[in-house]
Order: structure tokens, then C-alpha cells, then sequence
């Protein structure tokens, strides 16, 4: 499958690694292109050369293009430059989480995260997921010689299940285990701040802890 990865931060930059490792077509981006600097002496296109595995350089707008699939992983804030056509009919993994003293104050209207992400690709297939995990446990706690319910959980919702099969399917491909936490609206259940948000557990303690999380919100 040939992904395009928005952002190149450290979950941009772990998932790029490990998709690319697990046999798919790669790209990376960011806003400013393949031959920015992203540290002062390394360039996008010198990140996507280290990372291996035939992973590309890309503006977002030609990631989103590229991918048949999308993971965005930019900061919340910077949501308005999400390419909205470029990733239409396209499924998107929505790996963003929203705080208010790094993004500013942005009015959700009472939507979860994701939903009001959503709200923005209208025409996308929205799938949450990656937000509840640090980078280096992304980058070293993968393992798929375990039992699916042995394995670190990885947080998912959406409201369109193929697009969500789909997303199970990538995370299991790299060594974790999908729970499901239901529609784009049930996901504010995995956002920051929740109990589920942030703890390493395994699939059959994630089952667990989400139903006590949601039994509490209801």
C-alpha cells in the first residue's frame, strides 16, 4: 500500500519507519517541502534517507496525493493546512491531540478532536488512532510474535468500520493490537486527559479499561 505521512515529528517519523520496514511505499512531509531544514542542518529529504526502506520526501500536498492511504501527525493547530482534497474518498488516520497552551484556544463545538478533524475533511474516511502512545514505545514495544491480546493496545475509533479494518490491519502488521473505542463522537473517551490515555497496556487491559472509562462517563 503506498502511504503518505503528514508531518514529520517523532509519531511521523516511528510510523514512517515501521510502515515502510512492514513492506509499504512510504512518504514523509511536511509543509515546506523536501528540502527544508528541519534542524538546521538536516533536510526532509535527508530524514526520509535515513529512515530507509525507499521512504520519500514530500510537500503534504504531494504526500496526500501520493498515499493511497493518509496519516496526518501534524500539530491540532495547524490543522487548516490539511490538504482537504487531495485526501478525499481517502482514508486518514487522525493521530493529532488538541492542547490548548501549545495550539491556542480553538472552539470545537462540543465535537471530539477527531470529529471536529472530520469536520474539515469532509470528504475523508476519519480513523483515530496513534494518539494515546509516546513515539519510543511506538518504536520499540511492537512485537508480532505475541498473541494479539498480549501485544501494547493501540487506541482506534471512526465511524466507517471498512476504513477501520483497514487501520486494524496496519496496526497489527507492525506488532500492536487495535481496541476499539467506537465512533469519532466515542473518541473523546481516548483523548488527553482520560484514563485510558497514556498507559501501556496490553489489548485484553485496554478491553478493560475502556469499559470502566466508559461505564464511568456514562
Amino acid at each position: 500500500m503506498k502511504i503518505g505521512i503528514l508531518g514529520a515529528g517523532h509519531i511521523g517519523k516511528a510510523l514512517a519507519r515501521l510502515l515502510a520496514q512492514a513492506g509499504h511505499q512510504v512518504g514523509i512531509s511536511n509543509s515546506r517541502g523536501p528540502d527544508s531544514l528541519l534542524d538546521g542542518t538536516q533536510t526532509l529529504r535527508d530524514l526520509a534517507y535515513a529512515l530507509g526502506h525507499g521512504v520519500k520526501a514530500f510537500t503534504n500536498e504531494d504526500a496526500a496525493r501520493f498515499g493511497e492511504l493518509v496519516i496526518e501527525t501534524i500539530p491540532f493547530g495547524k490543522y487548516m493546512e490539511l490538504p482537504a482534497v487531495q485526501v478525499e474518498s481517502k482514508i486518514v488516520i487522525d493521530t493529532a491531540n488538541y492542547y490548548p497552551q501549545r495550539d491556542g484556544q480553538i472552539e470545537l463545538g462540543g465535537l471530539s478532536q477527531s470529529a471536529f478533524i472530520a469536520r474539515h475533511l469532509p470528504r475523508a474516511r476519519v480513523v483515530k488512532a496513534f494518539n494515546t502512545i509516546q513515539s519510543a514505545h511506538l518504536e520499540s514495544q511492537g512485537d508480532t510474535s505475541r498473541p494479539l491480546d498480549d501485544r501494547r493496545a493501540i487506541f482506534i475509533a471512526g465511524d466507517d468500520q471498512e476504513a477501520k479494518d483497514v487501520v486494524t490491519g496496519l496496526i497489527e502488521q507492525i506488532g500492536f493490537a487495535a481496541v476499539d473505542t467506537g465512533s469519532l463522537a466515542d473518541s473523546k473517551v481516548q483523548e488527553p486527559g482520560t484514563p485510558i490515555y497514556g498507559p501501556d497496556l496490553s489489548a485484553r487491559q485496554a478491553r478493560e479499561a475502556l469499559k470502566q472509562s466508559q461505564s464511568q462517563q456514562g
